[in-house]
């Protein structure tokens, strides 16, 4: 077992028989590992805001606070990103703390694997400044998630029509819109889509099988950076 699924699965444990403690060597004894590994996984919990603490005596040992932790939190990585675009809108406020500590609690309760889902869509997601509150087509919003070819009828800012295949490969945030970044074959190179301008929307069946940087784009590196899940 790993660190990250031991972590996931001390605090389980811990809730599955709270307020009863479990003590460090009987953890030690139940995960695999010693007593000092098991120490050191209680304190990061701990630094990470889980509510652990420790009963002294014969009979003592860790004990979660059940109340004030989750169960298992079945959220697809769509579902967790944008709760995390959500709270980073808490910039500047004086909530901004209080979001990033509930997201740091939610990513510790989620499977692992569910948690490296949502990493990896999260570092499609690139923001300029704030962000935009401005809609998006259901189908491009599932775009880069499903990682199929899309047919776009587009208006150009002229408002010229034209439908061309793409390759969903991120997305672009400003303070005023969003943008689908994809491969463009009409073009043969990336292009930002303003998702306001998009007219219609086809999922084709074909899988996307292009890779690209953030540095791809031309924009100021400074000015870009991924949403962080922390």
């Amino acid at each position: 077992m790993n660190r990250t699924d031991r972590l996931y699965a001390l605090v389980e444990e811990l809730r599955a028989v709270s307020p009863r403690p479990r003590s460090a060597r009987w953890l030690a004894a139940r995960f695999e590992v010693s007593t000092r590994t098991i120490e050191r996984d209680i304190a990061a919990l701990q630094a990470g805001g889980v509510p652990i603490w420790a009963e002294p005596g014969r009979t003592g040992g860790y004990v979660v606070d059940r109340a004030r932790t989750l169960p298992p939190v079945n959220l697809t990585a769509g579902e967790t990103v944008a709760m995390a675009l959500a709270l980073h809108r808490l910039g500047g406020t004086p909530f901004a703390a209080a979001g990033a500590s509930a997201l740091r609690k939610l990513l510790a309760v989620l499977p692992p694997a569910d948690a490296a889902e949502a990493h990896r869509l999260a570092g499609r997601v690139h923001l300029v400044g704030g962000g935009p509150a401005t809609p998006v087509p259901a189908a491009v919003a599932d775009a880069v998630t499903a990682r199929r070819v899309l047919r776009l009828r587009y208006a150009d800012r002229a408002g010229t029509d034209s439908v061309r295949e793409v390759e969903p490969l991120g997305y672009l945030g400003n303070p005023t819109h969003w943008y689908l970044l994809a491969w463009c074959r009409l073009r043969d190179a990336l292009r930002c889509f303003r998702t306001d301008r998009i007219l219609a929307v086809t999922p084709l069946p074909e899988p996307v099988t292009r890779r690209w940087r953030p540095a791809d784009l031309d924009i100021p590196t400074e000015r870009v950076r991924s949403l962080n899940l922390l």
